[in-house]
């Protein structure tokens, strides 16, 4: 008796059984987002996870000049979300079926639209345990314990998120930074001799009067080209710009300002304001894409921009506190750039003026003071699974066996270390925008080794070295992947297989039905 009331003491504190579901999905990204919608859309009751309050990713977070390379290689259920769009701002009045801005807001109304309709259950806040989240048995995952202690079981995990989480709790092989060139025979890979892009063409010291480093110079010294590292390319805010007035949240001086902080731009302003004949044009130091309703969406641009280079090295790896500290240490990056190019009397009054006609708009992103409520990962850890896309994915081997969809958009890795060259001026070095073929993206992609995990798929952090990734990374792309994951899904539940086993034939056939796109074919109008 006294042993039953022991037990009756305790059971308030057994752990509440674990959720089933067929699909669990980890990350709203947009590949996630699309990912969970395509495995409900199969009949599979999915369960969509987002670490944080929105959905989307970096497509509602800011990236609203979307990088779709060549439009006609982007099919199925990404090009529905974009359709969408153009519906949403009613742009077939002028013959425009596809959309490929919008305003941020916009992207995750339509996102939770398409989650909805398709009975996807979405729960957010929701950050997995941070330690010891994923239970396994041999390659097989059971389920996963979130932070609150919730607990998901499923047949199929997708781990979606930018920085591959689950997939690393999981114990699937993954790595972060650059391969060496000679790891997988990449020309482009490894530590970059030419940096020819986003880099300062006039020579400025990266000094002060005593012979100190500015700050955002780093003293490491350029390893040879070719090498191998573990830095990270550089992250940024994508901002979202009004330029509506009564729209407009002006730039505020950010606690903590250092104007000192920027000496190297107040720098590089004069030296191209006297080599140029002119001051330099705020396109010039941000990129400035026109938006929906006097919007903008502001990228890096240039030698000293909106990317914090060498900001991101701690984050693939990093605790959830570190990348905390990391995502501050960004926005008071930014913060502090937009101030000085508002405010600052090294800056030409005609810049300053042009600063000033934008500010944050102030309809978006409510909730984080009108600021990116995502960082831009643009890249974090990345699987070493099944097949490792490399560069001559990208350039020569452009066809596949098991095709799920196809990728364009060039080689894109940003600056990665801003250093001193031999010459003792300072330079980027990192940037990568190399031309790539239409190529086709295989199944394989987001398969762990089967000896890992046998019931996982990874849309976003999939199986490609540095080089591949830089054009693989681009969100259409997490889309297209995301929705073959779902159908993937599907055959291997329906047909009790992991889901290295499945028939990549049939899961082509039905990706084809569904409006993918295997070929690309020029339009011409």
């Amino acid at each position: 008796m006294r042993a039953f009331l022991l037990l009756l003491s305790f059971a308030p504190y057994a752990p509440a059984a674990a959720q089933n579901f067929d699909v669990v999905v980890y990350g709203g990204t947009a590949g996630g987002v699309i990912a969970a919608v395509s495995a409900a859309r199969e009949g599979l009751k999915t369960a969509l996870i987002e670490p944080g309050a929105h959905l989307g990713g970096m497509v509602s977070g800011g990236l609203s000049d979307t990088d779709y390379g060549k439009k006609e290689v982007i099919g199925g259920y990404a090009l529905e979300f974009y359709a969408r769009v153009a519906r949403h701002y009613q742009l077939s009045r002028f013959g425009v079926p596809v959309a490929w801005y919008h305003e941020p807001h916009v992207a995750e109304e339509i996102f939770r639209q398409m989650l909805q309709e398709a009975h996807v259950s979405v729960f957010e806040n929701h950050p997995l345990r941070e330690k010891n989240g994923v239970r396994k048995e041999g390659a097989v995952l059971l389920e996963i314990e979130l932070d609150n202690g919730d607990r998901f079981a499923a047949g199929i995990f997708m781990d979606s998120g930018y920085e591959g989480d689950l997939m690393a709790q999981a114990g699937v092989s993954y790595t972060y930074g650059r391969e060496g060139s000679a790891q997988y025979g990449e020309p482009l890979a490894g530590v970059r001799g030419q940096t020819p892009y986003h880099q300062f063409l006039v020579n400025v010291s990266p000094y002060d009067d005593r012979g100190r480093l500015l700050p955002e110079v780093s003293a490491e010294k350029l390893l040879p080209p070719g090498s191998p590292d573990k830095k990270v390319q550089s992250y940024n805010f994508r901002m979202c710009f009004s330029e509506v007035p009564g729209n407009e949240v002006k730039f505020a001086r950010p606690e903590g300002y250092d104007p000192h902080r920027y000496e190297l731009l107040a720098r590089l302003i004069a030296a191209r304001t006297q080599a140029e004949g002119r001051v330099p044009a705020l396109n010039t130091f941000l990129k400035i894409d026109p938006t929906p309703n006097g919007k903008a969406d502001i990228n890096n641009q240039g030698a000293f921009s909106t990317d914090y280079i060498g900001g991101s090295y701690d984050y693939p790896e990093g605790d959830y506190r570190t990348r905390a500290r990391i995502w501050k240490a960004h926005r008071d990056y930014q913060a502090g750039l937009f101030y000085f190019l508002a405010n600052d009397p090294k800056v030409p009054e005609a810049l300053r003026r042009e600063m000033n006609h934008w500010g944050l708009a102030r309809d978006e992103f409510a909730d984080t003071g009108h600021w990116p409520n995502q960082l831009y990962i643009r890249e974090a850890r990345r699987m070493i699974g099944e097949y490792v896309m490399t560069q001559k994915d990208l350039q020569t081997d452009l066809t596949k066996p098991d095709p799920i969809g196809m990728g364009s958009y060039n080689s894109d890795s940003h600056n990665l270390e801003r250093i001193v060259d031999s010459g003792g001026f300072v330079r980027n070095e990192g940037d990568m925008q190399v031309a790539v073929q239409p190529y086709q993206i295989p199944y394989r992609v987001m398969l762990p080794k089967r000896t890992e995990a046998r019931n996982l798929l990874t849309p976003v952090c999939f199986s490609a070295s540095h080089v591949a990734y830089s054009s693989l990374r681009m969100e259409p792309q997490y889309m297209i992947i995301g929705q073959a994951a779902g159908v993937a899904a599907k055959l291997a539940i329906s047909n009790h297989q992991a889901v290295q086993e499945i028939d990549a034939a049939e899961l082509s056939a039905r990706l084809k039905k569904q409006g993918a796109i295997f070929e690309y074919i020029p339009h011409n109008p």
